[in-house]
Parts: C-alpha cells; sequence; structure tokens
C-alpha cells in the first residue's frame, strides 16, 4: 500500500470521528450516525490495504 493510499484512509477516518463527535454535541444522530459511516467505511479501506500487503508479502516470501 501506497502511503498516499494510508493517508487518504487516516484522513476520511478522522474526517468522520470529526463529524460523529459534532453530531454528538449537536444532539444530531443522523450527522453522528454520518460520521461513524464515513469512519468505519474508512477503516474498511484500510485493513482491505493491509490484507493486500500481507497477501504481497506472502507472494514474495514463497518467490525469494
Amino acid at each position: 500500500m501506497s502511503l498516499t493510499d494510508k493517508a487518504k484512509n487516516k484522513a476520511e477516518e478522522l474526517k468522520g470521528a470529526a463529524k460523529q463527535k459534532t453530531g454528538e454535541a449537536r444532539g444530531d444522530q443522523n450527522q453522528q450516525a454520518e460520521g461513524g459511516a464515513e469512519r468505519s467505511g474508512a477503516k474498511a479501506k484500510q485493513a482491505g490495504e493491509h490484507a493486500k500487503d500481507a497477501g504481497r508479502d506472502v507472494k514474495d516470501m514463497f518467490k525469494g
């Protein structure tokens, strides 16, 4: 995974967390839910990228 992808996923996760906290502070359940969904989506993307990295590492291990 490239450093750019990691940064984008982390930024999206932080944006979602901020939106979620703002929703909590305002009592806006819709905003809170949207933020939580964005945060979860970013974490899922990050996990997928880590899985691809692990698969690539295993492939490289068997090649070498």
